[in-house]
This record gives structure tokens, C-alpha cells and sequence, in this order.
């Protein structure tokens, strides 16, 4: 049995126009987000051993936000193929992880992430909401039926839970 935790980068600033799409960083809403996003790692005791992450500046800061919520800190890998890395090209780069990992967080891009997790997960309770929109710095919480990453196939993972940012801030009135 093996854990996937699919992190989609969290809301990214497009104000300026000049920069180019690798080097936008994220929006006070992001930040936000990603805070949140720390708090509900740390209270889930959300634990990989390893750590893929686009090179993108926007997945970087979201590495930056809730990486500090993870203990022991898991090793962690910039990689290029994650940069706006097709479905296929992520489950590519899954299966040549070593077989003694057993829990591994990706932080990427859409529509990559959400297609691996729609991929993969066949069950779970928001799974229906999950394939209708993954919004940016949604988490998903896949248990993978297979002893070996080199196993992965679609239809092998179930859908433990699906989180989102919004789903995290504070009703109106309520501080804590």
C-alpha cells in the first residue's frame, strides 16, 4: 500500500504581465491559501517521505508554505518534468520511484495533477466533486493498491479525502 498527496500550486499572481508564466509568484490570496493549507497539514499530520516539486516559482512558495507543517521534514526534489507535466509524464516519473517510499506529495499544475487524480482514484466520498473542479492549492489523499510504484495503472487508488483552501477558512463572525 502506498500514499499520494496531489497538491495543486496555490493562486498565482498574474499582475504583472511582463513575467513569464515560470516566474509568477503567488497572489496575497495564495498566500492566504497556503497558510491555511500549513494549518490543515500540521492537524492531519500529512507526512511524506518525499517530496516532487515543479521548479515553477508559484509551486516553490506553495513548498515554502506548507512545508514547514511536515515532521520530520520529508527529502525533498525540484524537477523539471514537473513543470506543467502532462498526467502521463507525473505517473512516468511515479513509477521510477524506489519501492521503499511509501508516501510521496507532488506539487504541480493543472490540468496534470487533477487528471492523475482522476485518473488514479476509482472510490471515495468527494471524489464526484474532485473531478468537477480542482481548484488551485486543493489537495488530494490517494491510498494506492499496489506494493511497487512501477505498479501504478489507473483505477488502482482510492480517494481518501479532497481538500481545498476554501473549504478551510473561518465562517463570518469566528476567529481562531
Amino acid at each position: 500500500m502506498k500514499t499520494l498527496y496531489l497538491l495543486r500550486h496555490a493562486k498565482s499572481d498574474w499582475d504583472d504581465e511582463k513575467l513569464d508564466d515560470f516566474d509568477r509568484p503567488l497572489s496575497k490570496r495564495g498566500q492566504r491559501a497556503g497558510q491555511r493549507m500549513r494549518r490543515y497539514f500540521a492537524e492531519n499530520k500529512i507526512r511524506p517521505d518525499l517530496v516532487l516539486c515543479s521548479p515553477a516559482l508559484r509551486t516553490r512558495a506553495t513548498w515554502d508554505l506548507v512545508g514547514p507543517a511536515i515532521h520530520p521534514p520529508p527529502a525533498f526534489k525540484t524537477l523539471q518534468g514537473l513543470y506543467l507535466a502532462s498526467a502521463s509524464r507525473i505517473l512516468a516519473i511515479l513509477r521510477r520511484l524506489p519501492e521503499d517510499c511509501s508516501a510521496v506529495l507532488v506539487i504541480g499544475h493543472n490540468p496534470g495533477i487533477a487528471r492523475v487524480a482522476t485518473l488514479l482514484a476509482q472510490e471515495g466520498r468527494n471524489l464526484g466533486r474532485m473531478r468537477e473542479k480542482y481548484p488551485t492549492g486543493a489537495l488530494a489523499v490517494l491510498t494506492l493498491d499496489i506494493d511497487a510504484w512501477r505498479e501504478l495503472r489507473g483505477g488502482r487508488g482510492r480517494l481518501v479525502s479532497f481538500t481545498a483552501p476554501a473549504d478551510l477558512e473561518q465562517p463570518v463572525g469566528q476567529t481562531g
